[in-house]
């Protein structure tokens, strides 16, 4: 048989993207390494923010609020708990050009911006402590997406429409041409197009076609605290996003309970994916440690902490783009820590792309060639 399309990865975005094929009537294989969601891939961790007037720039905007839009539909189509409207508050000087596209995005869209003192957020967030010059955006239709349930859903949409999944199947080499062709240890797989949608193992997985992509896999940790519920709680607490001019931290209030969670958002060390992750150890604690006592003193103990992995781009922009020379492979990569919320509208691109050849949405922003 030869399948309309394969698709290597069915994580958040392959998931998404073998839905959207096999609704508009494409014969699909989707197969992954794993069986997502799982611990192995960059949407490990339970939560994800979503938030609209964006920090890494006003050009993403367009985008993530088409993905904001499908998640809702996600959620009415299979009735499933997806969306916490926690809101999300984007902390820093005014002068860091975070906070500044932040604003700049929210003038440009008309999104709901509240731009608080360092005075004034700490009055609305007892459990906050802030320097006098920095102020806090809050942003009241952003907060938190289930990254687990996510996954499920668009798995559940994509099965009943006729995608077929292979998963727990590794992909060992890729034959482009007009026909490519998939091998893996349990058979040779062919399709008329190619979408790679495999996280971390995209470069490794490139390479097997002598395609070198500059994107490099990063261990991340991030760790959940002991929480009082009535500072922290996601009733209370919103999502939040803190930077700084030579570091960046995320995390969420204490969702059904769990405590208030917290990851470093730059720096990690890169990782060899064929080598078991370091553990989540005391050294990684103290970083997460200084931050929340600092900003969050009101916190209570370390509950745990964890390890994940992040695709890091030089430029951390994402790839979305056709392969050189290959109009029928089409690459999704490099989401540098800050791609599971778009991961809805990746999956319809993806579709577009291959059903089409072209997107409504601009990826002029995500074209490999950036990096010649």
């Amino acid at each position: 048989m030869i399948y309309d399309a394969i698709i290597i990865g069915a994580g958040s975005m392959g998931m998404a993207a073998g839905y959207y094929l096999a609704k508009a009537g494409k014969n699909v294989l989707m197969i992954d390494t794993f069986d997502p969601p799982h611990e192995e891939g960059s949407h490990h961790g339970e939560t994800r923010i979503i938030r609209f007037a964006y920090g890494e720039g006003a050009s993403y905007v367009p985008f993530v609020k088409r993905a904001g839009e499908l998640w809702r539909e996600l959620e009415a189509q299979t009735n499933a708990s997806l969306f916490y409207q926690t809101g999300v508050m984007n902390v820093g000087e005014v002068s860091h050009s975070f906070i500044q596209n932040v604003l700049t995005s929210a003038d440009l869209y008309d999104l709901p911006l509240q731009q608080y003192s360092a005075i004034e957020a700490m009055e609305k967030w007892p459990g906050l402590t802030l320097p006098e010059n920095f102020v806090a955006c809050f942003e009241p239709t952003a907060g938190v997406l289930r990254v687990e349930a996510c996954i499920n859903a668009y798995k559940k949409l994509a099965l009943a429409a006729g995608a077929s999944y292979h998963p727990n199947e590794k992909v060992q080499s890729i034959d482009a041409g007009e026909i490519v062709r998939v091998h893996t240890k349990k058979g040779i797989y062919e399709a008329k197009q190619l979408i790679v949608t495999a996280g971390a193992w995209a470069t490794e997985l490139l390479q097997t076609m002598d395609i070198s992509l500059p994107v490099t896999p990063t261990r991340k940790t991030f760790a959940w605290f002991e929480a009082d519920e009535t500072l922290y709680g996601d009733d209370v607490f919103p999502a939040y996003c803190f930077e700084f001019a030579d570091s960046a931290y995320y995390g969420f209030p204490s969702i059904n309970g769990a405590g208030l969670k917290l990851g470093r958002h730059d720096g990690g060390e890169p990782v060899n994916l064929n080598e078991p992750l370091r553990p989540y150890d005391e050294q990684d604690t103290v970083d997460l440690q200084n931050f929340i006592n600092r900003f969050m003193p009101k916190h209570g103990a370390l509950k745990f902490g964890k390890t994940c992995k992040y695709s890091m781009t030089p430029d951390e922009d994402f790839i979305i783009d056709f392969l050189p020379k290959h109009q029928n492979i089409v690459i999704a990569a490099g989401f540098s820590g800050h791609g599971f919320k778009f991961s809805s509208a990746v999956g319809e691109v993806l579709a577009d792309l291959t059903l089409h050849g072209e997107s409504k949405q601009d990826l002029s922003l995500f074209q490999l060639s950036r990096f010649s």
